[in-house]
């Protein structure tokens, strides 16, 4: 193996999922609502007549249209589809992969960036947030003029902090980026802001989004929006038919139900809302504010590892963002979940501080 395996793939750890049997699964951001019993039903007949003997569409008209119309991506902009936004970051650091290639974010954030970086064998910067996890502009201005990345990741809201930088920060990083800026706004059906309008008034520009947080994560779908110029490159290094048939006719299928996950994103927003003071009212715990569905929190005076397990003994699984260290030292991250799921949170939670 040592012969064979790449020293920077040797040095990775796999992408961990913990098992969720048993549990009250609070840490993977997921919609915790399921689809009205007649609307599964119908959608169930219309899978009867899908062709799985077929490939399936590599570049879906109906779908894109649709995508465009519910994320108000702007005239002129076209789409990449795919496989979740995994795989678009996958393609976008294929595409800029060489010698001396630089890929930069500000950190902490989504572990992806710098994993599939490293699995690509291209130099991942990551550059420190402050301390209340906004954007260290100084530092950031810094990294992009000496290290000039070829690609530069926004998440937006940040993932695991919660918080959306300043407009006015993100505007600066793409005007002072000289390769292309991409705002990852994976959480935009719970943050009320997005960079997608802004789409034609920058060239360096990008703007991905995933569905999985709007409701459908098992159909792992994303898409990447930008100028056409840009995303024909791109194209290029998209595996033949990644988006399979049953995922393009559900996706197409529930877009056009938006209606039913805008409702069940606006009741996760108010529960966001009611979590986040249940948590700045209990002692030894500090919430971060959050435009996205999850809250991640800092333990004080009490070791992060042992809530976390006393948590999980009380039957509920959060994310252990603790074992990160650095500016996450002492922190657990919680998905947003329906009423029921949160109280049973609440309760493991001040069971696990008191130490019963």
């Amino acid at each position: 193996m040592e012969s064979l395996i790449r020293p920077e793939v040797r040095a990775l750890s796999a992408y961990h999922v913990a098992d969720a049997v048993g549990y009250v699964k609070l840490d993977a951001m997921e919609n915790p609502y399921t689809w009205p019993e007649a609307m599964t039903a119908e959608w169930l007949e219309r899978l009867r007549s899908l062709p799985l003997n077929r490939y399936p569409d590599p570049s879906p008209a109906g779908l894109k249209t649709l995508l465009r119309d519910s994320n108000g991506v702007p005239p002129g902009m076209d789409l990449l589809l795919g496989n979740g936004s995994d795989e678009i970051i996958q393609m976008l650091l294929m595409a800029v992969a060489g010698p001396g290639v630089k890929v930069l974010a500000p950190e902490p954030t989504f572990v992806m960036y710098r994993q599939i970086a490293s699995t690509l064998g291209l130099e991942f910067v990551g550059v420190p947030l402050a301390a209340d996890f906004s954007m260290d502009m100084p530092a950031m201005a810094a990294a992009i003029a000496e290290h000039k990345p070829a690609l530069v990741f926004l998440a937006y809201p940040n993932n695991p902090t919660g918080n959306l930088f300043e407009r006015a920060d993100v505007e600066a990083i793409v005007a002072l980026t000289p390769g292309l800026v991409v705002v990852d706004e994976a959480y935009a059906p719970f943050a009320e802001a997005s960079f997608m309008e802004d789409l034609p008034r920058h060239g360096n520009l990008l703007v991905m989004r995933t569905l999985s947080k709007l409701g459908l994560a098992g159909l792992r779908l994303g898409f990447l929006a930008g100028p056409p110029s840009w995303l024909h490159e791109l194209d290029k290094v998209r595996m033949p038919y990644n988006i399979n048939v049953l995922t393009q006719a559900t996706v197409e299928f529930a877009l056009e139900r938006l209606p039913v996950f805008e409702e069940q994103t606006a009741l996760l927003r108010q529960e966001r809302a009611a979590l986040f003071q249940a948590l700045q009212s209990m002692p030894g715990i500090t919430p971060f504010p959050s435009r996205a569905n999850f809250i991640l929190f800092r333990c004080e005076g009490v070791a992060a590892g042992d809530v976390f397990d006393g948590i999980k003994r009380g039957g509920v699984l959060i994310k252990n963002s603790s074992s990160a260290g650095g500016a996450l030292s002492g922190c657990l991250r919680v998905t947003v979940g329906k009423p029921e799921e949160n109280r049973r949170f609440i309760s493991a939670l001040e069971q696990a501080i008191s130490g019963r």
